[in-house]
């Protein structure tokens, strides 16, 4: 009798879970979603538009949103986790920037995996977050003066997108049926300057819309999976981004994007006091509804009433909209009962050691710190630093005991400062002497001393300043651009220099420095970004060689500001970014150096020809020549030589990081796909693949060109 009681009494309860077929995992997608509108009041409809669609009263347990841009954010500056609560702490990596000068697509989605399984881990374990994941940051960086230049992995479309798509599939894992976390791409579109971003235009014609700003969204969307991206505040082409036609006509009927599409923060409000685009907030709700919003970042309530009410919207409206959150709720799995689903099974055994801090997580954040680093300048083999012969080492400078996070940052479990790295790597064995400054001539006295000298310098990311306010002018953040490029610390370099010529200059930054005079006269420089639990010990390893440093920059790193158009200019091809630039660079895009040597031996194609929906493979023989394994960063660019219309002076099309024994040869294959070399006809309105002949160049860096092999298009 008790066991029939069980059975009857387990069934009422499971037939009281599945009472609704919008909770039947076997069921369409769609009908799912039909049924859950149908039993939906308008009120709950109206609810759901914000970044959680739950719906109580129907059981339904939807997700919020999180910052992730290198690292679940559940504390940091931004105070994530919430205002005035305990932040949690999670593995940290390099700034965005950083990651993207790894040039390595295995390490960033690997990072981003790491990111994603934290992400269910917080939210199952400790309720903390939500599973919507805002990241990766597909805007370009196609000015070093932009202030959120940190947040972005380049000034290359194609790059951008290829890094883009790889950190998406971090994010979202492999399983055939349900993603790890939703990936939410930032900001559509265009958006590369903070002063006036809240009002400004950024105006560009239709073919740099399709071939260079739009390029790393469709390409996350298509070959990445994201179902979910954030409108920009600005306008793009006089219409603001979150109520232009761009967000339904081109991303939804075209890419097949079909989930979320969120405001950014405080936007709804923006359209009428900064855009000055709407006679009044229903106007504005029912604009941005029709264009496809479907969740809002700010009070929108209000507005969605007043337009319902004036008979600006119908309900049928909202319907159309919600569904692209009900599926990424689906994708997430919560809609579903927690045992169909893997990830649902994160964070829920009793003695789970916290993932942040396993070895397992640590070691990826060492790696991805390890690869990011950029090796500008050794033009005496200063570096790396042999230990045995050094006595006295000398660490100087504002950054050398610190790391520093930016607004977009979690907390890390732990942070290993420079100069903890290289007490760490040293031991006891070498003498330490460390000066912050030299305003009482510490500096120069300890420089004197010492056998040689490490100078770390670099920019504040949140400019040790409230919101909005940089004091420093090369200085920026969200909400302020830079207004020099001048490093204001290079004073400090010179007169250690002067002090002592075996200097090495580290600068840790969020963005590029017109370093002129320290490329002219120290013999080593080394570049990567702040916020990595990692930063000493990957910094100590590449200083001693115990790591051979192989990242390259993503950025053209002018020598002056005079270099560049005006910020405002969207056209790029107006001398902008390493295929329009005029004038020569301090620092070339995809510049990086080794402590080896490598040969570009040759380069085959497996054909002449590439056709359209076509692709080439491009074989390059390589040999590491030198003493000392370490990894090269190949680069395929292409020159459309008899083009009819205007094209970059080269492009890039494929890359690959690989590693070499010393003395070993590989050989490498690079694919270029025939659509990557298209472009947009705006009479016909496609792409389209030019009779051409093209020259594919192969190198270390975009200045450094090795070897060339020209093809035909058909």
């Amino acid at each position: 009798i008790l066991y029939i009681f069980f059975l009857l009494s387990a069934n009422l309860m499971l037939s009281q879970q599945k009472q609704y077929p919008f909770q039947n995992p076997d069921l369409d997608t769609e009908k799912r979603i039909d049924n859950l509108l149908s039993l939906m009041t308008l009120d709950e409809k109206v609810q759901a538009l914000s970044t959680n669609p739950s719906v109580k009263r129907l059981g339904l347990t939807g997700t919020s949103h999180v910052e992730g841009l290198h690292g679940l954010a559940l504390g940091g500056p931004g105070e994530w986790g919430g205002k005035n609560k305990q932040p949690l702490t999670t593995t940290t990596f390099p700034q965005a920037y950083g990651l993207g000068e790894t040039w390595d697509v295995e390490i960033l989605q690997k990072a981003a995996q790491v990111e994603g399984y934290e992400t269910r881990y917080a939210l199952q374990k400790y309720n903390r977050g939500g599973l919507v994941v805002r990241a990766p940051n597909a805007d370009i960086a196609r000015d070093p003066r932009w202030g959120r230049t940190e947040e972005s992995y380049g000034e290359d479309a194609f790059f951008n997108g290829t890094m883009t798509v790889a950190f998406i599939k971090g994010l979202q894992g492999n399983h055939p049926k349900y993603w790890q976390t939703a990936s939410l791409m930032k900001h559509f579109l265009a958006n590369s300057n903070e002063d006036g971003r809240t009002y400004t235009s950024s105006d560009f014609d239709e073919r740099l819309w399709r071939e260079y700003y739009a390029l790393p969204f469709q390409m996350g969307v298509v070959e990445g999976g994201s179902r979910a991206y954030m409108a920009a505040y600005n306008k793009v082409n006089r219409i603001p981004a979150m109520v232009h036609p761009m967000l339904k006509n081109i991303t939804q009927k075209e890419w097949g994007q079909n989930g979320i599409i969120c405001t950014d923060g405080g936007a709804f409000k923006l359209l009428l006091s900064d855009h000055k685009y709407y006679a009044d907030q229903y106007l504005g709700a029912a604009a941005a509804i029709k264009a496809g919003i479907n969740q809002f970042l700010d009070e929108f309530t209000e507005g969605v009433y007043g337009a319902l009410s004036n008979g600006y919207l119908k309900e049928k409206d909202l319907d159309e909209v919600l569904r692209g959150n009900y599926r990424v709720m689906i994708k997430l799995g919560m809609l579903d009962n927690a045992s169909d689903n893997p990830y649902s099974k994160i964070g829920k055994e009793k003695d789970t050691i916290d993932p942040w801090k396993t070895e397992a997580h640590k070691k990826i954040a060492l790696e991805a710190t390890q690869k990011s680093i950029v090796l500008l300048k050794n033009e005496t083999g200063l570096l790396p630093f042999q230990k045995e012969k050094i006595k006295t080492i000398a660490v100087i400078g504002l950054r050398a005991d610190e790391v520093l996070l930016d607004w977009y940052s979690g907390t890390p479990p732990y942070v290993i400062t420079p100069l903890q790295g290289i007490k760490n790597k040293l031991g006891n064995n070498v003498e330490i002497l460390y000066a912050k400054n030299n305003i009482d001539g510490k500096a120069v006295q300890i420089a004197k001393k010492a056998d040689a000298v490490i100078v770390i310098v670099g920019n504040h990311p949140v400019c040790n300043a409230g919101w909005a306010n940089c004091p420093v002018p090369s200085e920026g953040k969200e909400a302020v651009d830079r207004q020099s490029l001048t490093l204001e610390q290079e004073d400090l370099i010179k007169v250690v220099y002067q002090a002592n010529p075996k200097t090495v200059a580290v600068l840790i930054s969020s963005f590029p420095y017109a370093i002129n005079w320290t490329q002219e006269n120290v013999p080593a420089i080394v570049h990567m970004t702040q916020n990595s639990q990692e930063t000493g010990t990957a910094l100590a390893d590449v200083l001693f060689g115990d790591y051979n440093p192989a990242g390259r920059l993503t950025q053209t790193w002018v020598k002056d500001i005079t270099d560049l158009p005006e910020l405002l200019d969207y056209n790029v091809r107006n001398g902008r970014t390493y295929m329009y630039a005029k004038k020569k660079p301090l620092y070339a895009f995809g510049h990086g150096l080794s402590y080896t040597t490598f040969k570009y031996n040759s380069v085959e194609t497996n054909s002449e020809t590439i056709a359209k929906n076509g692709e080439i493979k491009a074989t390059v023989s390589i040999t590491n020549t030198g003493t000392k394994d370490g990894d090269e960063v190949i680069q395929l660019y292409v020159k459309q030589l008899e083009s009819k219309v205007e094209r970059p002076q080269k492009e890039l099309k494929a890359f690959k990081r690989v590693f070499f024994k010393a003395g070993e040869t590989k050989k490498v294959d690079l694919v270029v796909k025939a659509k990557d070399l298209e472009y947009w006809n705006t009479a016909r309105q496609t792409f389209e693949l030019e009779k051409n002949t093209i020259e594919i160049q192969i190198g270390s860096a975009s200045d450094a060109i090795l070897l060339t092999k020209k093809i035909t298009t058909r």
